[in-house]
């Protein structure tokens, strides 16, 4: 799964890894006060106090059910939400492997580097850690550096995962004005799903989960693609008499312990589906920490599917084989609810 890293990316673009003059940069942007730069170990620069900031906050309404708005895939929407950050805010710039006048592999940055130049859309050689190290120091200089990497366990850094149009568009905002270093996760074979959002600007929190169905009897945890492998199940097991809650937690770190804590006091039962390997994998900290601050209130063990231990294999009947299906899900589902 790839992954993008906002806010330690900020919004600088270079012609070259070795020929970036973040002076000029500096230099390029309007009304930018000089002052003594203090660096926060956020890796934030700061110039004097920090002002008081808002909290991010989604709609009441449901994007999906609304009228109005109009259709976007979600790597348009990813695309959307970056373009409108970039007009917004002349600190934000981004780096990364073919995401310049190539426009990414998956076209995430089609355009971008026409519209705002080699500046601040920057093709950068495959050594992640040399521009994920020019990340960081843009963003100590106050830029909002934008990086495309793939994820690395690195302590301190906030992830989310999208999971549709909506809410790839409205994390891609708040991870851009973030002041910590954050992880957005997109799945590429979501990439295509096409889904109808607002006109109107919108923006999404980073530590919030969202409910996506209401249910009585068991707790499902899932993010990304497993979100709709979890939603077939669902329709499944509601023919089998069972009523699933099913949450897309979207905040991998840190969790939404509220959210998921008011689900597990309700249902007394925890199932957890994701895509990434069981070792080292996402379920394992979601377990821990529900049997740490949950325990009481579960009823039975809680259950984690996730794809096999072993290298995923490139044909696409085997590949079956080695991630979740919803057939496993039902039959989990079932267990726990004997």
């Amino acid at each position: 799964m790839a992954a993008t890293i906002q806010s330690l990316a900020a919004s600088s673009s270079l012609s070259s890894p070795t020929s970036f003059d973040s002076k000029r940069f500096r230099a390029s942007i309007p009304g930018r006060k000089v002052g003594l730069l203090f660096v926060r170990s956020d890796l934030r620069a700061s110039h004097g106090p920090t002002p008081n900031r808002k909290k991010l906050e989604s709609p009441a309404a449901t994007p999906a059910s609304a009228k109005t708005g109009h259709e976007v895939l979600l790597f348009e929407a990813l695309r959307e939400g970056l373009d409108e950050e970039m007009q917004r805010d002349l600190r934000v710039c981004v780096m990364g492997e073919d995401v310049g006048h190539y426009g990414g592999s998956y076209e995430v940055t089609k355009g971008l580097a026409t519209k705002y130049g080699d500046l601040r859309v920057l093709d950068t050689p495959i050594a992640e850690n040399s521009f994920t190290g020019m990340g960081i120091g843009a963003a100590m200089t106050g830029l909002r550096p934008r990086l495309e990497s793939y994820f690395q366990s690195i302590p301190g850094i906030q992830m989310v995962a999208c999971s549709t149009p909506y809410n790839a568009k409205g994390l891609m905002k708040a991870a851009i004005r973030s002041e910590n270093p954050v992880i957005l996760f997109e799945h590429v074979l979501l990439y295509n799903l096409k889904e109808r959002i607002p006109d109107e600007e919108y923006v999404l929190s980073l530590e919030e989960a969202e409910m996506v169905r209401p249910g009585e009897h068991v707790t499902i945890l899932t993010y990304s693609r497993m979100r709709y492998h979890v939603m077939q199940a669902a329709k499944t097991l509601v023919n089998k008499g069972y009523d699933p809650e099913v949450i897309d937690i979207r905040s991998l770190k840190p969790f939404d312990l509220y959210t998921i804590g008011n689900s597990v006091k309700k249902t007394h039962r925890v199932l957890t589906v994701e895509e990434c390997m069981r070792t080292g994998g996402i379920g394992a900290s979601l377990t821990a920490a529900i049997n740490e601050n949950f325990h009481d209130y579960l009823d039975a063990p809680i259950m984690c599917l996730s794809s096999q231990d072993v290298p995923t294999p490139y044909a696409g009947t085997l590949e079956k084989w080695t991630v979740v299906q919803p057939a496993q899900i039902v039959t989990a589902v079932e267990q726990l609810c004997r």
